[in-house]
C-alpha cells in the first residue's frame, strides 16, 4: 500500500474531513478523495461511507488507520536509521579474523563505548572465507579478510574492499637453524626435506607457500594445518615442520621468523561490506574508526 495514501487515511480519521485533510497536507480535495479511493481498491474493501454532506471511515477504514500509525511510524524510524546525516545507532554485525578482531575491532568497540553509546557492536571469529559467505548471506555488515600478494583474492562486484593494512611475513623457523642474507627461495630450497605447515581454515598461506617452493624448484610437503599462530609457533618448536609468521611477530625463544624477499611475501588487510551499504551510518561510523586504527600482523 502506498504510504503517502495511508497519511491521507490517517488524516482523515484524525480530522474528520476531506477539504481539512486537502489544507494540511497541501493538496486538492479531490487528490484526497481519488487516494483513498485507490487505497479502497488496494485494501480491496471500502474504507469510507456517506455521513449526510460528509464521509467518515467504515470499521475497515478505521482499522486500516490504526495500522498506519504504525506503518508510518516504522517507515519514519527506517527513514532516520538510513539517513546519512543521522546520528548514528543500532547494533553493526561484524566477522572478523582472529588478529584483526585484537588489533582493530576491539580498540574500535572502546572508542564506541566511550564517544558513541548509541552503537554496539556483535563480533563473531571467522577467516575470510566464512566472512565473506556471512556477508553474502546478509549476516553480518561488515567482514574484515585478508590475502596476500602472492595469493591475491576476488571480490565479487557487490561488494566494496576498503584496505586496511599490510603486513610483512617471514618463514617461522627453529630458533637455532643458520641465520643469514638470503632470497625467499635460497630460504625455502633449505627446508625442501622438511614438513610443512600451512592455515587448518584458510587456503591464502597455503597457495603462498606452494608458490614460492614451486619457483624454488621442488613441491612442499604440507603435512600439519593449525589456525593459531601461537600452535604453529609451538609445532615449529617441536619440529614438526616450518611455516609462515609475520615478520614482526614476537615468537617464543625456540623460533625465529626469517625474513623473506625477491619475492616478498605480503598480507593484506581489508574491510569488506555489500556495496552501497557503507552509507548507513553505524557502518560509515566504524569504517571511520578503521582507518585510525593500525593493523600490525593480521593471522
Amino acid at each position: 500500500m502506498d504510504p503517502r495514501r495511508l497519511e491521507l487515511l490517517l488524516q482523515l480519521s484524525r480530522l474528520g474531513s476531506m477539504r481539512a485533510v486537502a489544507d494540511v497536507m497541501n493538496v486538492t480535495t479531490s487528490t484526497v478523495s481519488q487516494q483513498i479511493a485507490a487505497l479502497a481498491q488496494e485494501a480491496g474493501t471500502p474504507l469510507l461511507e456517506h455521513e449526510g454532506r460528509g464521509v467518515r471511515l467504515t470499521p475497515a477504514g478505521r482499522r486500516l488507520a490504526d495500522h498506519a500509525v504504525h506503518v508510518l511510524a516504522a517507515l519514519d524510524a527506517a527513514r532516520a536509521d538510513l539517513d546519512p546525516e543521522a546520528t548514528p545507532h543500532g547494533t553493526l554485525r561484524v566477522a572478523a579474523f582472529a588478529t584483526a578482531i585484537r588489533q582493530a575491532v576491539l580498540p574500535v568497540l572502546r572508542r564506541l563505548a566511550a564517544d558513541h553509546r548509541d552503537v554496539r557492536l556483535s563480533i563473531h571469529e571467522h577467516e575470510p572465507a566464512e566472512a565473506l559467505e556471512l556477508l553474502d548471506g546478509d549476516h553480518v555488515d561488515l567482514a574484515m579478510t585478508y590475502d596476500y600478494n602472492l595469493a591475491p583474492a576476488t571480490f565479487d562486484a557487490t561488494l566494496a574492499a576498503i584496505p586496511l593494512g599490510t603486513t610483512p611475513w617471514g618463514l617461522g623457523l627453529p630458533a637455532g637453524d643458520p641465520d643469514g642474507p638470503a632470497t625467499s627461495l635460497e630460504v625455502f630450497a633449505r627446508y625442501r626435506d622438511h614438513d610443512w605447515i600451512v592455515n587448518s581454515r584458510n587456503t591464502a598461506d597455503d597457495e603462498v607457500v606452494r608458490t614460492v617452493a614451486s619457483l624454488a624448484g621442488f613441491q612442499p610437503r604440507v603435512v600439519h594445518r593449525a589456525d593459531s599462530l601461537e600452535l604453529v609457533q609451538d609445532m615449529i618448536a617441536e619440529g614438526l615442520g616450518v611455516g609462515l609468521l609475520p615478520q614482526a611477530m614476537t615468537t617464543i625463544p625456540q623460533v625465529r621468523v626469517h625474513r623473506l624477499a625477491d619475492p616478498v611475501v605480503t598480507l593484506r588487510a581489508y574491510a569488506v561490506t555489500r556495496r552501497g551499504r557503507d552509507v548507513w551510518p553505524p557502518l560509515a561510523l566504524v569504517l571511520r574508526l578503521l582507518e585510525d586504527v593500525p593493523l600490525g600482523d593480521p593471522a
